[in-house]
């Protein structure tokens, strides 16, 4: 109940117990009194019982009031909280475009750096086929100045001739060869070239997109951080933060029975149980299945500094059902251990959300994640990089929230890590 309404109510029972004792005292101190005085003592407790009902009608309307505020407020925080959605979904893909970017800029000018090096090869190739070439010319040309004929006609032997005849046909279909090698490689030379150019072409392409996306990015940011102003405007007292968070403690409540539900539907061998109610006691942990075995053997989902811890009070009263852990923005996220993803998309309150199904009714959670990297259905294998770390859900700080379910509950995940803290 709003510290507002509290407080109307307790000024409404203090005047309805003061005209309650106001109204006894007079009554006793009538008795045997004159019939004038008890007159002035009913019209007393007509007048006080006047005000009390001006004061409860008073009250009345200010519940009435606050009601329909608290139904302005909840709507405008519905639409804030599509509109943070829709800004940290668009940040996670502009993050990826420019990620893509900037390992296509890499690629680029890998294959640039490869291409300068074949040119460089060719040339040299080129230069070392024109100095053969040069040599065979001049030899070429000293056995034209002699002529066929006149060879023929110096030599002795016919033998003789006849060999030497042979050796200028040889030296003219070789250097006719060459040229038409070289030729060649002059050819490769200017595709290469034009190979090149379309490259740097590219690189500039590249590199103008790169620079609009971060435009992009940093407008996507202040928008985000408007939003962020917006909704902590609305939660700044305690009993609205509490209600925030038990609305999206409700939202991954009916998302788990979601799941819980469609495994049923598959019969899937992992099929989770019923979750039971609050305030019941949590079914014993699973150890002999397969992910139970692993319970003191997980490694860290992610490397940082653990911020919060299982059952830790928030500053609205509500504990964590999980690990917070500061870690660097684009940090990598892996699976805990192998299973199949049931969840990806943004959730309320935990951002980017990916849950992956380890069977036996055992579940992770991974939220505030910046981008993932599987779909629903993906099969994943303990360490796979699942996510890049990042703020969504509304976090001030790049932050991961690592949860473990086991038939609906929440449980600790601090004695299931091998190690008491992540690698830093």
């Amino acid at each position: 109940m709003p510290r507002q309404v509290r407080r109307a109510l307790c000024h409404l029972l203090l005047v309805i117990c003061v005209a309650s004792l106001t109204s006894l005292s007079v009554a006793l101190g009538s008795q045997g009194g004159p019939a004038n005085h008890h007159h002035r003592t009913k019209g007393r407790l007509r007048s006080q019982s006047a005000q009390a009902r001006e004061a409860l009608q008073a009250l009345q309307a200010r519940m009435a009031s606050m009601s329909a505020q608290n139904s302005r407020d909840a709507l405008t925080r519905e639409r804030l909280t599509d509109e943070l959605r829709s800004v940290e979904l668009s940040l996670s893909h502009q993050r990826a475009v420019l990620q893509q970017t900037q390992r296509d800029l890499t690629e680029q000018a890998g294959r640039r750096t490869a291409l300068a090096l074949q040119r460089q090869q060719k040339a040299h190739e080129l230069e070392q086929a024109r100095a053969g070439l040069a040599g065979e010319l001049r030899g070429a040309y000293l056995l034209e100045r002699e002529g066929p004929v006149q060879l023929l006609l110096n030599q002795k032997s016919p033998l003789a001739s006849e060999r030497l005849l042979a050796y200028y046909g040889y030296f003219s279909r070789a250097g006719a060869a060459r040229i038409a090698r070289i030729s060649a490689d002059v050819q490769q030379l200017d595709g290469l070239d034009a190979q090149i150019a379309q490259q740097q072409a590219r690189l500039a392409f590249l590199q103008t997109q790169q620079q609009a996306e971060l435009q992009q990015l940093g407008a996507s940011h202040q928008q985000r951080a408007r939003v962020l102003v917006g909704l902590n405007m609305r939660v700044q007292s305690r009993e609205q933060q509490l209600s925030t968070l038990q609305s999206q403690q409700a939202t991954l409540e009916r998302l788990l029975d979601q799941l819980r539900q469609q495994a049923l539907r598959r019969q899937s061998p992992s099929v989770l149980p019923g979750a039971p109610s609050r305030g019941e006691p949590a079914a014993p942990l699973d150890l002999a299945s397969v992910f139970g075995r692993l319970h003191g053997q997980l490694d860290w989902p992610v490397q940082g500094r653990v911020a919060a811890v299982y059952g830790e009070q928030r500053a609205s009263g509500i504990p964590w059902d999980g690990v917070l852990i500061d870690a660097a923005r684009d940090s990598p996220i892996h699976a805990v251990a192998a299973g199949r993803v049931v969840y990806a998309d943004w959730l309320p309150g935990l951002g980017l959300l990916m849950i992956v199904d380890h069977g036996g009714g055992y579940l992770s959670l991974y939220g505030h994640n910046d981008r993932l990297y599987r779909a629903v259905g993906a099969s994943v294998a303990a360490g796979d990089v699942i996510a890049a770390a990042g703020d969504t859900g509304g976090r001030p700080t790049p932050q991961l929230y690592f949860e473990i379910r086991h038939a609906g509950r929440p449980v600790d995940p601090l004695p299931w890590f091998r190690a008491r803290q992540p690698p830093p």
